[in-house]
């Protein structure tokens, strides 16, 4: 009876000892709470996947994960404020525009391999990417304001410069000017979304789980 008793304590010990390694495998998983919401590990890993596509290489999980959560602010918003998500043809666009950012489609082929994304991966990720820009594009592109001296300088320091350096005949200002104003717009509502996210975040809840794994 005494040996029943002890294989049952062992028993129930080693059940009890699995259960909780189960749940720390669980943990683990979870790279960060954002207030009631939870960023898991795999999505860390799917952005990084998805910056060796585009860029050719990766941020460390910690830069990643700090991204994940302006994310979240920005999806949290907009969803709240009933934002409408990209249409199938924006998205079939948006996949084309990262194709034909490559030299070629065997280049293309080749960094997709290298990721290791799929191409309904990929969708995805154009999708979460067009979602989270157009609302950023919409909240804060009537604020920026461009004016005819920005676009001339920029013109005289960014373009003609950049011909130079290539030994091509600069384009005229006239030619350029649609395209120097979009950037222009565009780096406003970057700088004003830099803002608003830093004071975001300074009103969230976040813990972070996330273990250095040297990357």
């Amino acid at each position: 009876m005494p040996h029943r008793a002890s294989y049952l304590l062992a028993a129930a010990l080693l059940a009890l000892t699995a259960g909780y390694a189960a749940s720390q495998e669980l943990l683990d998983q979870i790279a960060a709470r954002v207030e009631s919401d939870i960023i898991l590990l795999s999505e860390v890993r799917t952005l990084g996947k998805y910056q060796m596509l585009v860029d050719g290489k990766t941020e460390s999980d910690a830069a990643i994960l700090d991204r994940l959560i302006d994310q979240w602010i920005v999806r949290n918003e907009a969803d709240t404020a009933r934002f409408p998500h990209p249409a199938d043809v924006e998205i079939a666009h948006g996949v084309e525009h990262l194709q034909a950012s490559f030299a070629s489609q065997e280049e293309y082929q080749g960094r997709k391999k290298q990721s290791g994304l799929s191409d309904k991966e990929i969708a995805r990720m154009v999708t979460d990417q067009l979602y989270l820009s157009n609302y950023l594009d919409s909240r804060f592109r009537p604020a920026v304001l461009v004016t005819a001296k920005q676009v001339e300088d920029f013109y005289q320091d960014a373009v003609l410069p950049r011909a130079r350096a290539h030994n091509q005949a600069p384009p005229a200002l006239d030619a350029s000017r649609e395209y120097i104003q979009e950037a222009l717009v565009q780096r406003g509502i970057n700088d004003q979304a830099d803002v608003w996210l830093k004071e975001s975040r300074g009103r969230l809840h976040v813990e972070k789980f996330l273990k250095d794994s040297g990357k």
